[in-house]
């Protein structure tokens, strides 16, 4: 039998988070009596972060592991787990589960006349545990201003890492991607907006993880460059010509 959902990790040096935010997810699937797999693609880790996950495959039922030698990014890793995914719903969350898993109960009634979920920490309903640094906070709105302009202006957070899909629609929008880095959000969302799909957006609960993996100067050039290849690639689509059509479950 297929599953239900699948959910998506991507995971670069997470030997220390990954088991706890496993046994977190293995909880909620038992208490939810869930049928789900979830996927980990180890995206080129230096540390034991494959070893640690093929150990736990042992013990949480539906866990499997797609890895690879050398890094390409958490786009390129997503897209991996995505395309490779089976269930009738496709979750993207982050290794940190800074976004608590249960929170995919928040977003999945949406799927009945949405083709995409996604979680948002700019609402007014969304409650922010622990917030980020302040320059952090001072990158990411000026981040998101800058999509704003150059790309897709429809949403307030296209960067919380907790996403939800039909399954037809996360494999079609995935496969077209080609961002292999932090700005895939974007580029996803331009696809959802530009192939006619259906997107809310939905406040969750947030908490900051301070062991974060983005190298402020290094990353935030890259995803400027990626915005721009975003832009070039999508803006003047037009919804009627769109080759795919999806339909909401």
């Amino acid at each position: 039998m297929l599953p239900e959902t699948t959910i998506v990790i991507a995971a670069y040096n997470e030997e220390d988070r990954l088991p706890e935010t496993l046994k977190k997810i293995q909880a909620y699937l038992l208490a939810t009596d869930h049928h789900a797999e979830i996927v980990v693609v180890d995206d080129g880790s230096t540390d034991n972060t494959a070893s640690v996950v093929q150990a736990l495959t042992e013990n949480i039922r539906g866990l499997r592991l797609i890895s690879y030698p050398r890094n390409k990014g958490k786009g390129h890793a997503l897209r991996k787990g995505v395309l490779s995914s089976l269930g009738r719903v496709v979750l993207v969350t982050d290794a940190d589960l800074s976004t608590p898993i249960e929170e995919l109960e928040a977003l999945r009634p949406h799927l009945l006349h949405h083709h995409i979920a996604i979680g948002s920490r700019a609402l007014a309903l969304s409650e922010i545990v622990e917030a980020q640094p302040a320059w952090r906070r001072g990158m990411g709105r000026l981040f998101n201003q800058i999509v704003k302009v150059l790309v897709i202006e429809d949403f307030k957070d296209t960067q919380c890492g907790f996403k939800l899909f039909t399954g037809e629609v996360a494999r079609n929008l995935f496969h077209k991607a080609r961002i292999d880095r932090f700005a895939y959000d974007v580029e996803i969302l331009a696809l959802a907006r530009s192939h006619g799909c259906r997107v809310a957006e939905v406040p969750i609960k947030w908490k900051n993880s301070a062991s974060s993996k983005v190298r402020p100067i290094a990353d935030s050039l890259q995803m400027l460059a990626d915005l721009v290849k975003i832009r070039l690639a999508t803006v003047g689509q037009k919804q009627e010509t769109a080759k795919a059509s999806f339909e909401p479950l």
